[in-house]
């Protein structure tokens, strides 16, 4: 696994006094470590997706979506933006088969679908749905914010996550006509605040972490019928302790390399969990819940070996490495925390070969 180049891309917030959008970093694998190679300008980039690929790197812009090139270090150059007919999204994901992207639409409630070229350029909006509805009227929750949208493993159907109003809208994709067809609400508890689905690689098993509640759902999920099963068998806390003086939100949520592990950070208490995850039943296993030694942990992801984790914390402008010790059920900081301003989100890709 050494063997190949990883990159790590971090999506931040330009508002502040950094243009950069998109910072660059080397990755070592073996020591786990990043070093930062280069910066990218990309207005408010909070969030990142990858080509089938490798090829090329999506990202959110005031603009609408851009895509960049790829090269054999990881290196980024832009090849086109396109407007989304509406406001800045938060949240991206391409489908199974390279030819759509998606975006989800937080403060206009709206999911967007643009075509993607195979010379890697984006192109026309195919389908754009804003989502109805209301929620509870306590506080932000009231109105749609779709915070996540994600393909099935099958590639039958779009999950969008509706952080507003308390659902899982499931859109079949109609490939002939390059739309979206409602086929399913998956309806969550009243102010749980849904925020990220993701599946098992298996495609039997989706989790959903939930920002209000602080707990993951855990489902098991069929597509081999005319309409998606979801089918609830878990739900579990993401945090230990409740400190009623602090505003907790579980907010990033990675699985491990090997399926066999699940991690999530909640902001407020600003710490991180790792479940133990079964791969036969899909039930979780709390193991550690930790401190990440930043402040509002938004994004996580996992070293390519699975023993190391780096967390991008929003408020404290810092990027937080750790390494895994699955026997002790702990994580130990590994070198001091990477300055960068407002990071909103964090990957690691191979570079593509050549």
């Amino acid at each position: 696994m050494s063997e190949r180049k990883y990159v790590a891309y971090v999506g931040s917030y330009t508002h502040g006094s950094s243009k950069d959008g998109i910072h660059v970093y080397d990755v070592d694998v073996e020591k786990g470590t990043l070093t930062e190679r280069s910066g990218v300008e990309v207005s408010n980039a909070s969030h990142t997706a990858i080509s089938k690929n490798g090829r090329y790197l999506y990202s959110i812009e005031d603009e609408g979506v851009a895509v960049f090139e790829r090269d054999s270090e990881g290196d980024l150059s832009r090849i086109n933006s396109v407007n989304i007919d509406g406001m800045r999204g938060c949240y991206l994901a391409t489908d199974v088969d390279g030819k759509y992207l998606y975006v989800a639409g937080y403060h206009d409630g709206k999911v967007t679908v643009v075509h993607t070229h195979q010379d890697g350029r984006l192109g026309s909006l195919m389908d754009g749905v804003f989502h109805k509805g209301l929620g509870s009227v306590a506080e932000r929750n009231f109105r749609p914010h779709v915070n996540c949208v994600r393909p099935t493993p099958d590639n039958k159907y779009l999950c969008a996550v509706d952080n507003g109003i308390d659902q899982v809208k499931i859109y079949r994709i109609n490939k002939r006509r390059h739309k979206l067809e409602l086929v399913d609400i998956l309806r969550c508890p009243r102010e749980s605040g849904p925020r990220i689905i993701r599946f098992s690689d298996d495609g039997k098993f989706a989790y959903i972490l939930f920002e209000l509640t602080n707990e993951i759902k855990t489902y098991k999920y069929d597509g081999s019928g005319k309409t998606p099963e979801f089918e609830l068998i878990q739900s579990i806390p993401t945090i230990v302790v409740k400190d009623k003086d602090t505003h907790n939100a579980s907010s990033g949520l990675a699985m491990s390399h090997d399926g066999k592990h699940l991690f999530c950070t909640t902001a407020g208490i600003d710490t991180v969990t790792m479940f133990e995850r079964d791969e036969e039943t899909g039930l979780l296993d709390r193991k550690f819940f930790l401190p990440v030694s930043g402040e509002y942990p938004k994004d996580l992801v996992l070293f390519p070996d699975d023993k190391h984790l780096a967390v991008a914390n929003h408020a404290s402008n810092t990027v937080t490495v750790f390494t895994i010790d699955y026997e002790k059920n702990i994580i130990v900081m590994n070198g001091k925390p990477l300055k960068v301003e407002t990071p909103n989100s964090i990957h690691i890709w191979a570079v593509p070969e050549k």
